[in-house]
């Protein structure tokens, strides 16, 4: 499978997930979310480390790359959350998926070659995103300052580019596999000392858990794609494409949730996957 591929399978299943943050986040606080979330995607990723792969020795520095993923896709996963508590979707969204442009200057930094076609198409991505999301946000009530929304959307869109850089890093000297579940630990642990100071409940209620499972389950499979793709060509691929993720969110919540799409949303999908396209040829 490419990594653009695998891209696109980590957007389907956190585009999913948020749909059902949407319904979640109503009844249960981010931390008891997350939390919840994490728990159930390590376990799914412990099950595969067993049936797929031996506990062999690892490098100390494929260790440190995986400890480091899971710091920042924390970072993200709390910015992002906080962010879009506070809103609004128009100002958050295009924000947080403007980190393909890091994941591509990061990849230029380790020498990927990248084309001027390649940033094009990383741009109609960030553009068709945008425009979807610009018109995602219906409700006209006051918001909070805006200056640290966006401070919190851009530390998620580093979150994201540092963790999917990271664990890539990682995957080349390790296995996905192990790589994805040393991070999952890692920011299990992190959030429960932050919870701990913060005096924050953990627990979701017992109504919540089994869509919390799901969501588990479908985080997992996407942290896991993005990552595997770090052994395979052009993997900043794999992050750039997981980036229509928010855009998906939009599109199910219009064919599940029956909401309405403007014709101008459905403009910015088709330049986002015109942008995709290019980058499969």
């Amino acid at each position: 499978m490419s990594a653009l591929a695998l891209g696109l399978l980590a957007a389907m299943c956190w585009g999913v997930h948020d749909l059902a943050v949407r319904y979640i986040s109503q009844s249960v606080s981010v931390i008891a979310s997350l939390m919840a979330v994490l728990v159930f995607g390590a376990m799914l990723q412990f099950g595969l480390v067993v049936a797929l792969r031996d506990f062999g020795p690892q490098t100390s520095t494929a260790v440190s790359y995986a400890i480091l993923t899971g710091g920042f896709y924390l970072l993200a996963g709390l910015s992002m959350y906080t962010a879009f508590q506070r809103g609004p979707v128009r100002l958050v969204a295009p924000l947080v998926a403007s980190y393909p442009v890091l994941s591509v200057i990061l990849a230029i930094w380790r020498g990927s070659a990248v084309t001027a076609g390649h940033w094009l198409a990383v741009i109609a991505i960030g553009i068709g995103v945008s425009i979807v999301a610009a018109r995602s946000e219906s409700n006209e009530a006051n918001y909070p300052a805006a200056g640290p929304t966006i401070v919190l959307s851009l530390l998620a869109a580093i979150g994201f580019a540092a963790a999917f850089a990271l664990g890539q890093y990682a995957t080349e000297l390790s296995d996905e596999f192990t790589v994805s579940l040393i991070g999952r630990i890692t920011a299990i642990l992190a959030l429960a000392l932050i919870a701990i100071a913060s005096r924050k409940s953990i627990w979701p209620g017992m109504r919540a858990l089994p869509l919390l499972c799901l969501m588990g389950v479908l985080d997992a499979v996407a942290i896991l794609s993005v990552v595997a793709a770090g052994g395979l060509p052009n993997a900043q691929f794999a992050s750039v494409a997981a980036s229509v993720f928010g855009m998906l969110t939009v599109v199910l919540a219009w064919a599940v949730l029956k909401e309405t799409m403007a014709s101008s949303q459905w403009f910015g999908c088709v330049i986002a996957f015109a942008g995709i396209g290019y980058l499969a040829l």
